[in-house]
């Protein structure tokens, strides 16, 4: 009997031990993808241009296409890597991390660029219904999920650090830390993917739900209904802005804490105390204007760095890969396609 009422107590101990093991992960999961805003923000604003042009019909299903490819990318391709990086690699998180803030400052530097010197989208070409409807659906969910997989690796890639970091005081060491470490970013991965696009099909079907509630409402139903279509494209004109303001001032946080990390501290520490300076000033909300000022010079070195990038990327980095990192691509898909054969 005593025996029985000590492994009932051992049991009893695993599941509290379990339990906490949930709570950790889940809170982990949360703080990491509150960390990576800037970018879900951004993912979020940019796939709905991809099924504009559409049937209706077909904008959810191109919805749950681009979602199960975000998926892939972050559960079976992005996360083995994050992981090897977190046990052999733990150096490379923040050089890799300041890479990601690099691309982020470049893609929202780019996109005021091109909003004060407009462009031809290169997504417009399939526009219009030309060509085959499938054919034309499979490239833009094509394009949409190379897209995500850069947006993903920088969301995997910003998890990881924090994961990182939330662990660094644990306990827990050896295969149960990797197991926890593992289970974090499985859940960050799902939380974000769920959330984005759960979010992008809420918003690509607002506009035919407000169409109905006009055409078949009365009074005020009908009225909403008319205040949701109109409401929608200016909804998706802020949510481009703001998206491309996080990407912006993202980017430049994480490169800046980046350096910091690395033991370049002069932009960190100016920063930190203008925004002291001002919270001092603004006694009733220290806080928040200490937050606002930070934003506002992360963001603006975000765009300057961005702005610096543009034409390194267009002159430098772009053609050099060309002669270099494409050929090397096509040789592995090569040597792939020869022994399939």
């Amino acid at each position: 009997m005593s025996g029985l009422i000590a492994l009932l107590d051992d049991v009893a101990g695993i599941a509290k031990v379990a339990a906490a093991s949930v709570d950790d992960v889940t809170g982990m999961a949360a703080k990491a993808s509150v960390k990576a805003a800037g970018a879900v923000i951004d993912d979020a604003a940019v796939t709905p241009k991809y099924v504009h042009g559409f049937d209706a019909k077909r904008e959810l299903p191109i919805i749950w296409k681009i979602a199960r490819g975000s998926l892939f990318n972050k559960i079976v391709i992005l996360l083995p890597v994050a992981l090897l990086l977190s046990a052999f690699a733990p150096w490379a998180i923040a050089p890799l991390l300041m890479l990601g803030g690099a691309y982020l400052c470049f893609e929202g530097a780019e996109k005021v660029y091109h909003a004060i010197a407009p462009r031809n989208d290169p997504h417009d070409k399939y526009e219009g219904g030309k060509g085959d409807a499938a054919q034309l659906e499979e490239s833009k969910v094509a394009g949409a999920i190379k897209t995500d997989f850069i947006l993903s690796a920088e969301i995997m890639t910003i998890a990881l650090n924090e994961v990182t970091r939330l662990m660094a005081d644990s306990p827990i060491h050896g295969p149960a830390k990797f197991a926890m470490e593992a289970a974090a970013l499985f859940v960050v991965a799902v939380l974000i993917t769920v959330a984005v696009y759960g979010a992008v099909a809420l918003i690509v079907k607002m506009d035919d739900v407000g169409l109905a509630m006009a055409r078949r409402g009365n009074g005020p139903i009908a009225a909403l209904g008319r205040g949701i279509v109109k409401l929608m494209p200016k909804l998706m004109a802020v949510l481009t802005v703001v998206g491309t303001a996080a990407m912006i001032w993202v980017g430049g946080n994480i490169v800046i804490h980046g350096l910091h990390e690395l033991g370049y501290h002069s932009i960190y520490e100016w920063i930190k105390h203008q925004a002291e300076l001002a919270a001092a000033a603004v006694p009733q909300a220290p806080g928040f204007v200490r937050w606002f000022v930070t934003a506002f010079f992360d963001g603006i070195f975000g765009l300057i760095l961005g702005l610096i990038l543009i034409p390194l990327s267009e002159y430098v980095i772009v053609p050099v890969a060309k002669v270099t990192i494409v050929p090397l691509i096509n040789g592995v898909k090569s040597l792939f396609r020869r022994r399939a054969s």
